[in-house]
């Protein structure tokens, strides 16, 4: 939901060219009501002269500017409620959101040209910041949730080790679980922080040229603890590819897929990881013989702090699949999920192989 920020000369060159429309089209109004008091004037001036009201040169000589202030005054007031209404509306709206509502609309039903895509923009605008503030509040209260159950544990777990009755197993236990708060409360803090990173940025930098089918067996290597104490059959495929990019950046994809992968395997599943060429492609898969995942929980996988399976929301954070969206979309490719309750999920990412400026 970011708003982009056109340069003048970019695609929204116009924008100059509608606002002096609008211009004229306000200087054209001033003017025509300026001509039509000035003649109004006149006329009330004659005729108060002829009915011999205005007898005192004095009062000639003010007769004039007050009528057409008099007639200004009017002509514009009883004019504008028309013409004018929507640039009123606008200024209205336009103050509403810069104290923070983000619900206020103009009506554009009656509108047209210029003025009508001026208000037309504008309420797109205002739908865009409140997606936006809706969006920032319930980030901000997924993230404390999320960071106040690891530290209420910690915090438990730590006055239960100043009971003096406690065992040496119990003590050892506690402490296990201490460890492993403290971990997941690291872990998002650092996606937290690299996510932030990822989303402020629009190109990948620091691309070197690399074998993507290794750097998948190193990842798959990596997490081998992880895979052997669930006892998983792997079955890997990886056709030799040279791919150009961030090589720690693109890690993190491999890294969150396949941890998300054995995290939903059960024990003694398997767990099947492909890289193919497909053209211009690299197309990689990871597929798991989990629970799997209906569609409200499919199409809403790759939210922050979004977590279908509450089960396994302990060994978790829900910003894995963001950060995969987030990098794969930096890297111009894409990622799709294909999952049904029962069956697993597969997840399938493809990066454009050669120079993609």
């Amino acid at each position: 939901m970011n708003l982009p920020i056109k340069p003048p000369n970019g695609q929204n060159s116009d924008t100059p060219r509608r606002r002096d429309s609008v211009y004229m089209t306000l200087l054209v109004f001033l003017i025509g009501v300026i001509i039509t008091s000035g003649l109004l004037a006149a006329a009330s001036y004659a005729l108060l002269i002829l009915v011999g009201i205005l007898v005192n040169p004095y009062a000639r000589l003010v007769a004039i500017p007050l009528l057409m202030v008099f007639f200004i005054t009017t002509l514009a007031a009883s004019m504008g409620r028309g013409k004018l209404k929507p640039i009123n509306d606008l200024v209205h709206a336009m103050r509403a959101v810069s104290q923070g509502d983000f619900s206020v609309r103009v009506d554009c039903e009656d509108v047209s040209g210029d003025m009508g895509r001026l208000v037309s923009s504008f309420n797109d605008m205002a739908s865009e910041l409140g997606g936006l503030e809706l969006f920032r509040k319930d980030f901000i209260n997924n993230f404390s949730h999320e960071f106040k159950t690891p530290i209420v544990s910690i915090k438990g777990f730590a006055r239960q080790l100043e009971r003096p009755d406690l065992t040496e197993d119990q003590r050892r236990e506690y402490l296990d679980i201490i460890i492993s708060e403290s971990d997941r409360l690291a872990n998002m803090s650092g996606n937290v922080l690299l996510l932030s990173k990822l989303e402020s940025q629009n190109i990948v930098t620091d691309k070197t040229v690399y074998r993507l089918d290794e750097q998948l067996r190193k990842c798959i290597l990596l997490m081998e603890k992880q895979w052997t104490a669930k006892a998983l059959e792997l079955d890997v495929e990886l056709d030799e590819i040279e791919f150009k990019g961030n090589e720690e950046m693109v890690q993190h994809v491999w890294v969150n897929l396949l941890g998300n992968a054995i995290k939903f395997s059960p024990e003694g599943g398997a767990l099947t990881v492909r890289l193919k060429r497909q053209g211009s492609w690299a197309v990689a898969s990871v597929k798991d013989a989990g629970p799997g995942m209906d569609d409200a929980t499919r199409r809403r996988v790759f939210e922050k702090f979004y977590q279908g399976d509450t089960t396994h929301s302990a060994e978790g954070n829900g910003l894995g699949l963001s950060l995969v969206k987030r990098i794969v979309d930096l890297c111009q490719g894409s990622v799709e999920v294909d999952s049904a309750p029962g069956e697993g999920a597969t997840f399938t990412v493809r990066l454009p192989l050669g120079s993609r400026e």
